[in-house]
């Protein structure tokens, strides 16, 4: 948020949260303030011929729509990219735009195969790596942490689950990337569709390779999982594995990259954690909270409803901004102020109620390894560039972060 030029709170009626400028080049903080203030469910205007849709943005609206599962629905979308055009064509096959008792019962799929032993085994690698990184980013003192290291970690994580061929993981990582945001503001609808027909067309392939030759892998557990009896039909297994690299490349490298820029800013709090006055884990709910890599979840009302005091009538599009809802004073202290020890710390990062996020562990384990190896291989962070923001409404954050790094 530092560093931005702040964005006129008085100019709700023009705002356009569809714009990934807006999100890119401005802090919003105080137009948030003012929503949850004055206009806690909000109507956004039409864009472009497009629909209006309500903005959720304090955190107990935020929280009563996500448990909500009988009137707010995720198969019409769970983004404004899929809901203001009606539909979501992975909707009923990808977790995430799935509901009811098939939403239970993939979910109870994927996390099988998500065992305490494969995320230990997991954590070890992850860990390793990571110190190896941050290790080589102090012996250069001056480098790009978004670029260095964080770009490394996520991506291979999930690779890894997946085993997908080393040779594929660049053209993984840059389909994945340009799918969801862009590091340009020229990246159009167009570019994003492609890149995301691309991706499904590859795990198409792999999913056909793991049913015919299944290993230990999520991709081969997918492909030869039955659900009553039944295996899982090859769109659901693409579909998840799209979900998969999405949910857990970029948004956990964003979180990663936004805790050392987060850290240079706030040097009492760096000092504090580097003296071990901070758990680990209070550190981790902090950084997830202030960085809060997913800006927005969306729904679609099936039933009316009443929330923040407002209607909401059946057929209306819902969007609840993290963003705002995880700096809302009714919530917590002093939101604005980065608090490595805070407690309690309800943040929504990764949602909450039926669709709370499957990887919110692996996601966990990859900023504990960051911040460890950061406490223990750094003393000093100065940030000797202006980070650059990725373009998106749906995530947020720096994606790159110059920096000289010396050695504790």
């Amino acid at each position: 948020m530092a560093h931005l030029p702040l964005l006129d709170p008085g100019e709700v009626s023009e705002l356009d949260l569809t714009d990934a400028a807006v999100h890119a080049e401005y802090d919003l903080s105080a137009l948030w303030r003012r929503l949850r203030t004055h206009a806690p469910l909000h109507r956004h205007r039409s864009v472009a011929g497009g629909p209006e849709f309500w903005v959720v943005t304090r955190h107990a609206d935020a929280m009563a729509v996500f448990r909500d599962g009988q009137r707010f629905t995720s198969t019409s979308g769970n983004v404004l990219e899929t809901l203001l055009v009606g539909s979501d064509s992975a909707a009923g096959k990808m977790l995430a735009v799935t509901d009811g008792n098939r939403h239970t019962e993939v979910r109870r799929v994927i996390t099988g195969a998500l065992t305490p032993a494969v995320l230990d085994r997991l954590a070890d690698r992850i860990r390793t790596q990571i110190r190896g990184l941050v290790a080589r980013a102090v012996e250069r003192v001056d480098g790009d942490f978004g670029t260095d290291v964080a770009a490394q970690v996520p991506l291979t994580t999930i690779c890894d689950m997946l085993a997908v061929p080393d040779s594929d993981r660049a053209y993984i990582h840059r389909l994945g990337s340009s799918s969801v945001s862009s590091h340009e503001p020229g990246h159009d609808t167009m570019d994003a569709w492609t890149s995301k027909n691309e991706l499904l067309a590859y795990f198409l392939d792999l999913a056909e390779q793991r049913r015919a030759d299944p290993g230990d892998d999520l991709v081969s557990v997918l492909a030869t999982a039955r659900v009553k009896g039944r295996p899982l039909g090859t769109d659901e297994i693409v579909f998840n594995c799209y979900s998969l690299i999405l949910g857990g490349d970029e948004t956990t490298r964003l979180a990663m990259t936004g805790a050392v820029l987060a850290m240079a800013e706030n040097p009492d709090q760096w000092r504090a954690f580097q003296r071990g006055e901070v758990a680990i884990d209070s550190a981790v709910e902090e950084v997830l909270r202030w960085t809060t890599p997913s800006r927005h979840l969306g729904r679609l009302a099936i039933e009316p409803a009443e929330i923040a005091g407002g209607r909401i009538e059946a057929g209306d599009i819902v969007t609840v901004w993290l963003a705002s809802a995880n700096f809302d004073e009714r919530e917590f202290a002093e939101p604005d102020a980065f608090r490595l020890d805070r407690s309690p710390n309800r943040h929504l990062t990764f949602a909450y109620g039926p669709h709370f996020c499957v990887g919110a562990r692996l996601a966990r384990i990859q900023l504990e390894a960051t911040l460890t190896a950061l406490r223990d291989l750094v003393g000093d962070i100065e940030v000797t560039g202006a980070p650059q923001r990725v373009y998106s409404n749906f995530i947020g954050g720096t994606f790159t972060l110059p920096v000289r790094l010396k050695a504790a």
